[in-house]
This record gives C-alpha cells, structure tokens and sequence, in this order.
C-alpha cells in the first residue's frame, strides 16, 4: 500500500481512485456529485470545451467521466480535489 501519510506524494491517479473507493465506499454523495461539477470546468481548463458542454449537459457522460477522471491530464486538472477530500477524511483511508 502506498504511504497515505503523504498525500502529496501520491500520482493524480492513485488520489483519484483513493478518493472514489472512499466515496463509494461510504456513500458520499456530496463528493461525488462535486467531482461531477468540476468535471466541465477541468475540461474546459484543458481546453475542451465542447467536451465541458457535454458532459455539463449529459449525466451519464459525467458519471462515466467520473470513474475515469483518474486518467491523463484531467486527474492532474482535478487534483486539488482529490487531496482535498483525502486529507479531510485521512483516518479512515487506512481501511481501503
């Protein structure tokens, strides 16, 4: 297991999918849902804005989005996120 002690340290991928299985894991709706409205603004801050204005306007695109928003630059793009729930929830990381 990586050093969760040390979030900071930790790929974008490894937070987002930290993050996700913590959510899922504890039913945390409210984060879910934020990572799903911040999904349009990281596309459109890479540059994609047709792909923001569709995920803003299809649930199901953000939803799958979501699970795959590990990946590649948007998982960077999102980091502040993912580190933000993480170091907020640390205690209970240990139990994944």
């Amino acid at each position: 297991m990586t050093d969760l002690d040390n979030l900071d340290a930790l790929s974008s991928h490894e937070l987002h999918d930290l993050a996700v299985r913590r959510a899922l894991r504890h039913l945390d709706a409210a984060f879910l849902w934020d990572l799903l409205r911040a999904i349009p603004a990281g596309e459109a801050a890479l540059g994609n804005p047709e792909e923001a204005g569709e995920d803003a306007a299809h649930l199901s695109s953000l939803i799958s989005d979501a699970f795959a928003s590990g990946k590649g630059e948007l998982a960077d793009s999102l980091r502040p996120i993912y580190l933000s729930y993480l170091k907020k929830h640390r205690g209970d990381l240990h139990a994944s």
